[in-house]
């Protein structure tokens, strides 16, 4: 054999030594790509599994948070519907005793059994609103508040200074801190 033939039986054994250790390490690789990829499958469905979850979990949060808007709404619904129910239930017997006095007025004609039974009247009417916190506004002899009045007119007076409530058309009322309704007065000039 000569030393070419030689070189050419040399390099294809090479080739093929090198050949064959591709096949072997690819096939090793295979062999251990597969737990690999069994373990990578592993995860990743365990992976799709807790996100569905907490999907579901995000969803039901979702209907619960609907929900608790839904029931606030219709207790505040409610609420508003029925907020004055106390006070009613409290006025009834003050319209109960403005019947009485008409009724009576009309049968006995005594007016001074019908004032005495309107005053008794407005004496309650008067308590029920000072329990719920409403006073009245004090306006005569006052300086001029327009938070607590509504000038109507205003008037020359030698008895009061200048801006100075001298007069009282129409009560005004607050309830608690919150002012219901100005006074309607006459000011000084």
């Amino acid at each position: 054999m000569s030393t070419e033939e030689k070189q050419t039986v040399e390099q294809e054994a090479a080739q093929a030594t090198y050949a064959a250790g591709d096949q072997q390490e690819q096939a090793a690789e295979a062999v251990a790509g597969e737990p690999q990829e069994a373990a990578a499958d592993t995860e990743l469905e365990a992976l799709r599994k807790q996100a569905d979850e907490n999907h579901q979990r995000y969803l039901r949060a979702q209907a619960d948070f609907d929900n608790f808007r839904r029931r606030s709404r219709q207790e505040k619904e409610e609420f508003a519907k029925y907020a004055s129910l106390k006070l009613i239930e409290q006025l009834l017997p003050v319209v109960d005793n403005f019947e009485r006095a008409l009724s009576s007025s009309k049968e006995t004609k005594d007016f001074d059994s019908l004032v005495k039974g309107l005053d008794m009247t407005f004496r309650q009417l008067d308590q029920l609103l000072s329990q719920e916190g409403v006073t009245a506004i004090e306006a005569v002899g006052q300086p001029f508040n327009p938070e607590f009045h509504q000038a109507v007119m205003q008037v020359e007076s030698e008895e009061h200074e200048e801006g100075i409530v001298v007069e009282e058309l129409q009560k005004g009322y607050v309830l608690k801190d919150k002012v219901i309704r100005p006074a309607m007065v006459k000011v000084s000039v």
